[in-house]
């Protein structure tokens, strides 16, 4: 069995749910390459009473192909089914013996999305499988995993139908976070420096199958150029089948995501609709909501008169894989050594600036504990102006049930930072513009969030907080 690194709350809530005396039925999702099927095949070793996994982009018939092959495998050798409520059928059937000598039978059902293809009659049967038959054997556990969270959501969790209310649990796995990443990078004897894993997770995020592709005898520059620079490197080509493989019709899809790879504010939905020349229609709002289930964009709400205000929402991305990809695509097959010999060029530079303000959003929760009020109830939020010209924007804003609200400002660099005369009046303008046009009386403590910190100076006194690369990995 191989080690499972981080992921501390869901094996426990997953042992709880093992060790429960009713029937489970739980629902494991999240962004595709997160590790779902890896947390689930190492927590129990493999010991299923049933296992099968859905084909990405295949047929009905393909699909029921697979699972017919999964039953024989599993001892079913004379089944004939030829539709879903048949071949569901041939599942209890198979089962029985174990449900009643009361061992655990666990069943675990991957990729669930791909079995539900157009009038295949999969849901309704997967429906009265639960309902009529395993909801009533307390030692049923069945298990569903899915990459395509939208499906996830609005099929299983969301259900409205038969399995409506079914589910017994739901484990949302994310991505890991700085200190889940580099506990999994020790455990490959990777023995980085802090900045450096830093670099690694600006560009592949915390997601476990692009970090497994990390060697020990590499730094973070040779990594990227063999990963994705060099020709036929193997990430080559991922952008692409993530939205193919979560989306049927991928295109509208990715054109958001490259609209917002060029606003690091984010855009409400009419001025996405403006930049792509469409209208504000009801399948945008669609289209939105699934990249924020799928992990890739994330949902701002910007402030008005001391108000979250919805109706003012607007959407930044998050992915920090695709942020890398969209700024770097068109070096890929140009130059196999690209990073080592571009590290320190302007348009690195940028790129770094715009993913390490990404990382920090990722990691709400550690800087919340870095400032001591982890547990006091704080919204966050970016803020843009609409009064001042040129308007005023913050990158982050922590709003905190004690009425003061933390001004925050996001720089990466390679040593402390130097604030000087002109952005030090600008901070100074930001601040007051915000208390000024929402209308807030809370007290504004301005805060610093730079790798290493600040050089002192005349102009470094006005910061209340200043957090560091290591309150990221708390």
């Amino acid at each position: 069995m191989t080690k499972i690194f981080g992921r501390e709350s869901e094996q426990q809530q997953l042992k709880e749910l093992m060790n429960s005396t009713q029937p489970e039925f739980v629902a494991i999702y999240g962004r595709r390459r997160i590790g779902k099927t890896f947390l689930v095949r190492e927590f129990f070793n493999d010991s299923f009473a049933f296992y099968v996994s859905g084909t990405l982009n295949a047929g009905a018939e393909e699909q029921k192909t697979v699972f017919r092959h999964a039953l024989k495998e599993y001892g079913k050798t004379d089944t004939a089914a030829t539709d879903w409520m048949e071949l569901f059928f041939d599942l209890e059937d198979m089962l029985k013996e174990r449900v009643a000598s009361k061992s655990k039978c666990i069943i675990f059902i991957d990729e669930l999305p791909c079995f539900d293809t157009p009038r295949s009659g999969f849901l309704a049967a997967l429906d009265h499988f639960w309902n009529s038959w395993a909801s009533r054997h307390s030692n049923v556990k069945l298990i569903v995993c899915g990459s395509a969270t939208s499906w996830m959501i609005k099929k299983l969790i969301n259900n409205h139908g038969g399995l409506h209310n079914r589910l017994t649990a739901q484990i949302y796995l994310r991505p890991f976070t700085l200190a889940e990443t580099e506990q999994y990078l020790k455990g490959k004897s990777i023995h980085w420096e802090r900045e450096m894993i830093v670099e690694a997770y600006m560009a592949l995020g915390g997601i476990p199958y692009y970090l497994n592709m990390l060697k020990k005898d590499e730094s973070f520059a040779q990594a990227i150029d063999r990963i994705y620079f060099a020709q036929h490197a193997p990430l080559q080509l991922e952008f692409e089948r993530l939205f193919s493989s979560l989306f049927n019709s991928p295109e509208p899809y990715v054109n958001i995501i490259k609209v917002l790879s060029e606003h690091k504010q984010g855009l409400t939905r009419d001025e996405i609709a403006a930049e792509l020349n469409a209208t504000t229609s009801g399948r945008m709002s669609v289209i939105l909501q699934d990249l924020v289930n799928c992990d890739f964009i994330r949902v701002y709400y910007v402030r008005n008169k001391s108000k979250v205000s919805k109706r003012e929402c607007f959407y930044a991305l998050t992915d920090m894989f695709s942020l890398f990809h969209l700024h770097f695509s068109g070096k890929v097959r140009t130059n196999p050594n690209y990073w080592e010999h571009k590290v320190e060029t302007p348009a690195v530079k940028a790129w770094q600036g715009l993913a390490f303000e990404q990382v920090v959003m990722h990691h709400i929760r550690e800087i919340k504990t870095a400032l001591g009020i982890n547990g006091m109830a704080v919204e966050y939020y970016a803020w843009r102006s609409k009064k001042t010209q040129p308007k005023s924007q913050i990158d982050l804003i922590l709003d905190r049930a004690d009425r003061i609200v933390n001004i925050c400002e996001i720089k990466y660099g390679h040593e402390p930072y130097l604030i000087k005369k002109d952005e030090a009046d600008k901070l100074k303008v930001r601040t007051q513009n915000f208390l000024f046009e929402t209308g807030s009386r809370q007290t504004a403590n301005l805060t610093f969030i730079a790798p290493y910190g600040l050089r002192p100076n005349q102009h470094s006194a006005s910061i209340v907080k200043t957090l560091t690369l290591n309150d990221l990995f708390i």
